[in-house]
Protein backbone atom coordinates (compact mmCIF):
# COMPACT_ATOMS: atom_id res chain seq x y z
CA UNK A 1 0.00 0.00 0.00
CA UNK A 2 1.78 3.43 -1.02
CA UNK A 3 2.04 6.29 1.76
CA UNK A 4 0.92 9.71 1.26
CA UNK A 5 3.83 11.82 0.51
CA UNK A 6 4.47 14.17 3.00
CA UNK A 7 3.67 17.55 1.88
CA UNK A 8 6.15 20.41 2.12
CA UNK A 9 5.80 23.01 5.06
CA UNK A 10 4.18 26.07 3.26
CA UNK A 11 7.14 29.41 3.74
CA UNK A 12 5.86 31.63 6.35
CA UNK A 13 3.65 34.61 4.18
CA UNK A 14 5.84 37.85 3.61
CA UNK A 15 5.01 40.93 1.49
CA UNK A 16 5.90 40.24 -2.22
CA UNK A 17 6.75 43.90 -3.02
CA UNK A 18 9.00 46.53 -1.60
CA UNK A 19 6.80 49.95 -1.22
CA UNK A 20 8.05 52.94 -2.57
CA UNK A 21 9.31 54.64 0.62
CA UNK A 22 10.60 51.23 2.09
CA UNK A 23 12.77 51.31 -1.32
CA UNK A 24 13.92 55.14 -1.21
CA UNK A 25 15.01 54.45 2.70
CA UNK A 26 17.13 51.26 1.65
CA UNK A 27 18.40 53.90 -1.53
CA UNK A 28 19.26 56.56 0.72
CA UNK A 29 20.40 54.44 4.10
CA UNK A 30 23.44 52.97 1.46
CA UNK A 31 24.21 56.07 0.07
CA UNK A 32 24.79 58.10 3.87
CA UNK A 33 27.03 55.14 4.99
CA UNK A 34 29.28 55.61 1.87
CA UNK A 35 28.75 59.54 2.44
CA UNK A 36 30.17 59.29 6.23
CA UNK A 37 33.02 56.93 5.24
CA UNK A 38 34.28 59.48 3.35
CA UNK A 39 34.07 62.35 5.20
CA UNK A 40 35.29 60.69 7.84
CA UNK A 41 38.60 59.72 5.86
CA UNK A 42 38.40 63.48 4.48
CA UNK A 43 38.00 65.35 7.93
CA UNK A 44 39.97 62.93 10.55
CA UNK A 45 38.88 63.97 14.66
CA UNK A 46 41.36 66.32 16.33
CA UNK A 47 42.51 64.54 19.60
CA UNK A 48 43.13 67.18 20.93
CA UNK A 49 39.92 69.27 20.64
CA UNK A 50 37.93 65.76 20.89
CA UNK A 51 39.28 66.17 24.61
CA UNK A 52 38.86 69.55 25.29
CA UNK A 53 34.75 69.20 24.23
CA UNK A 54 34.68 66.69 26.44
CA UNK A 55 36.03 67.74 29.24
CA UNK A 56 34.01 71.15 28.99
CA UNK A 57 30.83 68.84 28.80
CA UNK A 58 31.58 66.44 31.96
CA UNK A 59 31.96 70.05 34.33
CA UNK A 60 28.62 70.90 33.13
CA UNK A 61 25.99 70.40 35.70
CA UNK A 62 23.23 69.14 33.59
CA UNK A 63 24.83 66.37 32.17
CA UNK A 64 26.83 65.66 35.72
CA UNK A 65 23.57 64.52 37.29
CA UNK A 66 22.43 62.76 34.47
CA UNK A 67 25.91 60.57 33.64
CA UNK A 68 25.32 58.13 36.13
CA UNK A 69 22.61 55.25 36.83
CA UNK A 70 21.70 53.20 39.89
CA UNK A 71 19.26 50.74 40.35
CA UNK A 72 18.75 46.97 42.55
CA UNK A 73 19.25 43.59 41.30
CA UNK A 74 19.28 40.47 43.29
CA UNK A 75 19.62 42.42 46.22
CA UNK A 76 22.79 44.34 45.96
CA UNK A 77 23.02 47.60 44.08
CA UNK A 78 24.14 48.23 40.44
CA UNK A 79 25.66 51.11 39.17
CA UNK A 80 27.65 53.16 36.40
CA UNK A 81 28.06 55.53 33.47
CA UNK A 82 24.61 55.91 31.89
CA UNK A 83 23.42 56.05 28.46
CA UNK A 84 23.45 59.75 28.66
CA UNK A 85 27.25 60.35 29.13
CA UNK A 86 27.42 57.11 26.00
CA UNK A 87 25.94 59.27 23.91
CA UNK A 88 27.75 62.94 24.93
CA UNK A 89 30.99 61.26 24.49
CA UNK A 90 30.66 59.80 21.20
CA UNK A 91 29.67 63.78 20.08
CA UNK A 92 32.53 64.88 21.80
CA UNK A 93 34.67 62.04 20.04
CA UNK A 94 32.97 62.33 16.47
CA UNK A 95 33.05 60.51 13.36
CA UNK A 96 30.47 57.57 15.08
CA UNK A 97 27.32 56.69 14.20
CA UNK A 98 25.28 54.46 16.87
CA UNK A 99 21.27 53.63 17.13
CA UNK A 100 18.79 51.24 17.70
CA UNK A 101 17.14 49.01 15.44
CA UNK A 102 13.52 47.03 15.93
CA UNK A 103 14.25 43.91 12.89
CA UNK A 104 11.05 42.27 13.94
CA UNK A 105 7.96 42.29 15.76
CA UNK A 106 6.57 39.08 16.66
CA UNK A 107 3.22 40.11 18.61
CA UNK A 108 2.14 36.15 18.77
CA UNK A 109 4.95 35.29 20.87
CA UNK A 110 5.15 38.20 22.19
CA UNK A 111 8.50 39.72 21.68
CA UNK A 112 10.74 41.90 19.68
CA UNK A 113 14.24 41.25 18.05
CA UNK A 114 16.37 44.53 18.47
CA UNK A 115 19.91 45.55 17.36
CA UNK A 116 21.97 47.93 19.23
CA UNK A 117 24.88 49.42 17.28
CA UNK A 118 27.65 51.63 17.77
CA UNK A 119 30.40 52.27 14.69
CA UNK A 120 33.58 54.55 14.81
CA UNK A 121 33.77 55.38 10.91
CA UNK A 122 36.91 56.48 10.97
CA UNK A 123 38.93 53.35 11.94
CA UNK A 124 36.36 51.18 11.07
CA UNK A 125 35.33 50.05 14.55
CA UNK A 126 31.63 48.62 14.84
CA UNK A 127 29.98 46.84 17.86
CA UNK A 128 26.60 45.25 17.40
CA UNK A 129 24.51 43.39 19.38
CA UNK A 130 21.19 41.06 18.42
CA UNK A 131 18.58 40.21 21.31
CA UNK A 132 15.21 39.50 21.74
CA UNK A 133 13.10 41.82 24.42
CA UNK A 134 10.38 40.31 25.72
CA UNK A 135 6.33 42.04 25.82
CA UNK A 136 6.81 41.87 28.87
CA UNK A 137 7.50 44.37 32.66
CA UNK A 138 8.38 43.08 35.95
CA UNK A 139 6.58 44.07 38.93
CA UNK A 140 6.08 43.03 41.95
CA UNK A 141 3.43 41.00 41.56
CA UNK A 142 5.07 38.92 38.86
CA UNK A 143 5.20 39.65 35.30
CA UNK A 144 3.00 41.35 33.58
CA UNK A 145 2.03 40.89 29.79
CA UNK A 146 1.87 43.89 27.70
CA UNK A 147 -0.37 44.58 24.87
CA UNK A 148 -0.40 48.76 24.61
CA UNK A 149 1.68 49.98 21.73
CA UNK A 150 3.01 52.41 23.72
CA UNK A 151 4.06 49.83 26.67
CA UNK A 152 6.00 48.10 24.15
CA UNK A 153 7.56 50.97 22.47
CA UNK A 154 8.62 51.93 26.18
CA UNK A 155 10.03 48.45 27.27
CA UNK A 156 11.93 47.93 23.92
CA UNK A 157 13.75 51.55 24.06
CA UNK A 158 14.39 51.01 27.44
CA UNK A 159 16.47 47.65 27.12
CA UNK A 160 17.53 48.74 23.61
CA UNK A 161 19.40 51.89 25.22
CA UNK A 162 21.45 49.72 27.84
CA UNK A 163 23.08 47.72 24.76
CA UNK A 164 23.63 51.18 22.79
CA UNK A 165 25.46 52.41 25.72
CA UNK A 166 28.13 49.17 26.58
CA UNK A 167 28.20 49.21 22.04
CA UNK A 168 29.19 53.14 22.33
CA UNK A 169 31.28 52.77 25.53
CA UNK A 170 33.24 49.27 23.36
CA UNK A 171 34.20 51.93 20.15
CA UNK A 172 35.41 54.98 22.88
CA UNK A 173 39.33 54.50 24.11
CA UNK A 174 38.86 53.47 28.07
CA UNK A 175 40.64 56.23 28.57
CA UNK A 176 39.08 58.80 27.08
CA UNK A 177 35.72 57.29 29.07
CA UNK A 178 37.27 56.86 32.69
CA UNK A 179 38.48 60.80 32.74
CA UNK A 180 35.14 61.86 31.66
CA UNK A 181 33.47 59.64 34.59
CA UNK A 182 35.90 61.08 36.96
CA UNK A 183 35.13 64.45 35.67
CA UNK A 184 31.50 64.10 36.10
CA UNK A 185 32.26 62.92 39.83
CA UNK A 186 34.16 66.13 40.67
CA UNK A 187 31.42 68.15 39.44
CA UNK A 188 28.84 66.81 41.39
CA UNK A 189 30.86 66.90 44.46
CA UNK A 190 31.00 70.70 43.49
CA UNK A 191 27.89 71.21 43.13
CA UNK A 192 27.74 73.97 40.61
CA UNK A 193 29.17 76.64 43.49
CA UNK A 194 26.87 76.04 45.98
CA UNK A 195 27.86 75.98 49.62
CA UNK A 196 27.68 72.75 50.88
CA UNK A 197 25.44 73.42 53.30
CA UNK A 198 23.05 74.49 51.18
CA UNK A 199 23.25 71.63 48.92
CA UNK A 200 22.91 69.42 52.25
CA UNK A 201 19.45 71.30 53.17
CA UNK A 202 18.40 71.23 48.90
CA UNK A 203 19.02 67.58 49.36
CA UNK A 204 17.22 66.91 52.50
CA UNK A 205 14.48 68.48 50.88
CA UNK A 206 13.83 67.37 47.23
CA UNK A 207 13.55 63.54 48.81
CA UNK A 208 10.30 64.87 51.09
CA UNK A 209 8.50 64.40 48.19
CA UNK A 210 9.25 60.28 47.94
CA UNK A 211 8.11 60.68 51.44
CA UNK A 212 11.89 60.19 52.47
CA UNK A 213 12.88 61.36 56.23
CA UNK A 214 16.14 63.22 57.34
CA UNK A 215 16.59 59.78 59.63
CA UNK A 216 16.38 57.88 56.51
CA UNK A 217 18.50 59.98 54.56
CA UNK A 218 21.10 59.72 57.76
CA UNK A 219 20.87 56.03 58.07
CA UNK A 220 21.96 55.52 54.33
CA UNK A 221 24.81 57.70 54.54
CA UNK A 222 25.43 56.55 57.98
CA UNK A 223 26.30 59.53 59.20
CA UNK A 224 24.20 62.92 60.54
CA UNK A 225 23.38 65.61 58.59
CA UNK A 226 25.64 68.10 60.00
CA UNK A 227 28.97 65.58 59.09
CA UNK A 228 27.76 65.16 55.60
CA UNK A 229 30.70 65.70 52.89
CA UNK A 230 30.38 66.74 49.20
CA UNK A 231 30.72 62.41 48.30
CA UNK A 232 27.49 62.59 49.95
CA UNK A 233 25.60 65.07 48.51
CA UNK A 234 26.94 63.45 45.23
CA UNK A 235 25.70 60.07 46.00
CA UNK A 236 22.44 61.47 47.29
CA UNK A 237 22.06 63.19 43.83
CA UNK A 238 22.54 59.54 41.93
CA UNK A 239 19.83 57.89 43.94
CA UNK A 240 17.57 60.62 43.54
CA UNK A 241 17.68 60.86 39.47
CA UNK A 242 17.30 57.60 39.76
CA UNK A 243 14.50 56.86 41.70
CA UNK A 244 13.16 59.96 39.43
CA UNK A 245 13.38 57.87 36.31
CA UNK A 246 11.80 55.05 38.05
CA UNK A 247 15.22 53.11 37.83
CA UNK A 248 14.79 52.11 41.84
CA UNK A 249 12.09 51.76 44.31
CA UNK A 250 11.72 53.97 47.16
CA UNK A 251 11.58 50.55 49.45
CA UNK A 252 15.02 49.47 48.11
CA UNK A 253 16.52 52.49 48.57
CA UNK A 254 15.47 53.52 52.02
CA UNK A 255 13.75 50.23 53.64
CA UNK A 256 11.23 51.57 56.18
CA UNK A 257 12.46 51.55 59.90
CA UNK A 258 11.69 48.77 62.24
CA UNK A 259 9.65 48.85 65.20
CA UNK A 260 11.65 48.26 68.40
CA UNK A 261 10.60 46.02 71.39
CA UNK A 262 10.71 49.04 73.64
CA UNK A 263 8.36 50.80 70.79
CA UNK A 264 5.93 47.79 70.87
CA UNK A 265 5.53 48.07 74.22
CA UNK A 266 5.70 51.92 74.96
CA UNK A 267 9.31 51.92 76.66
CA UNK A 268 8.56 51.87 80.19
CA UNK A 269 6.37 48.74 80.35
CA UNK A 270 9.36 46.52 78.38
CA UNK A 271 12.10 47.48 81.11
CA UNK A 272 9.60 47.29 83.89
CA UNK A 273 9.32 43.72 82.49
CA UNK A 274 12.88 42.56 82.31
CA UNK A 275 13.72 44.72 85.87
CA UNK A 276 14.42 42.24 88.78
CA UNK A 277 11.66 41.91 91.50
CA UNK A 278 12.94 43.01 94.97
CA UNK A 279 12.17 40.90 97.98
CA UNK A 280 9.51 42.86 100.13
CA UNK A 281 12.05 43.65 102.95
CA UNK A 282 14.94 44.77 100.83
CA UNK A 283 15.23 48.12 99.77
CA UNK A 284 15.18 49.10 96.21
CA UNK A 285 19.00 50.14 95.01
CA UNK A 286 17.86 52.58 92.36
CA UNK A 287 15.92 55.11 95.16
CA UNK A 288 17.26 56.64 98.00
CA UNK A 289 16.84 54.66 101.19
CA UNK A 290 14.90 56.31 104.08
CA UNK A 291 16.59 57.97 107.00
Amino acid sequence: MNQPAHLPTPAPAVPNRVGQGTAVEQSRAAAEVQAAVVVAQQCPRNMQAAVAEMRESCKQQGLAERAFFRYSRGGSTVTGASVHLARELARCWGNVQYGLVELRRDDDYGQSEMQAFAWDVQTNSRNSSTFIVPHRRDTKNGAKQLTDMRDIYENNANNGARRVREAIFAILPPWFVEEAKALCSQTLKDGGGKPLHTRIADAVKVFERFGVTTAQLEQKIGRPTAKWNEHDVAQLGVIFKSLDRGEVAVEDEFPPERVTADELTGGSSGKAATKRQQPANEPDPNFPSTP
